[in-house]
């Protein structure tokens, strides 16, 4: 049955409110069935208007049953206080952010930054640390983007460091940290770093040194041979897959008809491959697809992102992302989930969604 949820109305059996960027939320038809039983949700930050916007995506993740709540941050808004009103609104959702970059904030910093959270979360924190892009940290942060393996390797080590809540003698190649320590107490528990990568280096670096891996846009078999170098860096650390966590963000998108979901992810594609820095342009033309990587580069440097998402074949839609109608996008999100090593799934927009399809990704792919 499908109820709908009027505006300034509760519903007893979901908790629906209306929110403020006027979705319209229905209960659930469907559960899938997930590995674990979890599930993540990104919100999709540069879209909202408002820290209460962010807030009630939250909120109606947590009760859809997601179990945990990530988001990102470029040039909008702070994602620390945010984070810590999130916290505050929810009670049992999981928290966390794509990343903290050492090219934004000093790695000392973050390391207050992931105790303080943890406290006003009573620890339903994780720490989600990258070196981010190139663009962002020289063209917003006026920082020099070099040697970003170090960078993120040391910002591990010196957030484990703080951690102890014992004085931090670190004298790396990117960060000197000289005989301070925290003064605030340190928790019971450390709070575990996950990191976002996608080179094979940096990939074994988080399975050394993190408590998990956060890989995007992978095709699956770049996600299957990454995951070789994870397990790599596990093995050198003494450790296996039970003492980590791999939850990749995977784009989505539910519409009625598989055509509009699809379209979606292709103008999504084009621009993150255009566009958004040579990570992930990088890796999906690592794995299978390199021709069509050249021809949405060229597409886009015709006529933009129409012309751009024309040349994404949707064999590449298929690759990386789980869009269509709600049988054939749980489906594809399940492939996902079931590639050995992935603990569970964070579930992103396929690019900027329509509030009817939003509504629809964030219902029928709830765990």
């Amino acid at each position: 049955m499908c109820i709908r949820v009027l505006s300034g109305l509760r519903c007893s059996a979901v908790g629906f409110r209306q929110p403020a960027h006027g979705f319209t939320f229905y209960a659930p038809v469907k559960r899938t069935m997930t590995k674990n039983n979890e599930r993540g949700f990104v919100v999709p930050m540069s879209e909202t208007t408002s820290v209460g916007d962010i807030v009630e995506y939250a909120e109606k993740a947590e009760e859809l049953g997601y179990t945990e709540i990530s988001m990102g941050e470029t040039t909008g808004w702070n994602v620390v206080p945010v984070l810590a009103s999130v916290a505050e609104a929810t009670d049992e959702l999981r928290i966390t952010q794509h990343v903290l970059s050492p090219y934004s904030r000093s790695p000392a910093l973050i390391a207050q930054t992931a105790v303080t959270l943890a406290d006003i979360s009573d620890g339903r924190y994780r720490l989600g640390v990258g070196a981010s892009s190139p663009e962002l940290a020289e063209r917003w942060h006026s920082r020099e983007f070099d040697r970003p393996l170090g960078h993120v390797k040391e910002t591990v080590e010196i957030v484990k460091e703080v951690q102890t809540g014992e004085r931090v003698e670190h004298d790396g190649d990117a960060f000197t940290v000289d005989g301070m320590k925290l003064t605030c107490p340190a928790p019971d528990e450390h709070v575990e770093i996950d990191v976002a990568a996608l080179g094979p280096k940096t990939t074994e670096m988080a399975g050394k040194l993190a408590d998990g891996w956060n890989p995007q846009l992978l095709p699956k078999q770049g996600l299957r041979e990454r995951m070789k170098a994870f397990e790599d860096g596990l093995m050198e650390s003494g450790r296996s897959q039970d003492d980590v966590t791999v939850a990749p963000v995977v784009r989505c998108c539910v519409a009625s008809e598989s055509e509009g979901a699809r379209q979606q992810a292709r103008m999504m594609l084009a621009f993150m491959i255009a566009r958004y820095g040579p990570f992930y342009r990088n890796a999906i033309a690592e794995f299978g697809w390199e021709d069509a990587v050249e021809d949405i580069q060229e597409g886009w440097d015709e006529g933009g992102v129409g012309e751009a998402a024309k040349e994404v074949p949707d064999g590449l839609v298929d690759d990386v992302a789980a869009v269509g109608t709600p049988d054939e996008a749980r489906s594809k999100l399940e492939e996902f989930e079931a590639i050995e090593g992935v603990d569970y799934v964070r579930v992103a927009f396929a690019g900027m969604l329509g509030d009817e399809q939003k509504d629809s990704t964030m219902r029928e792919l709830a765990p």
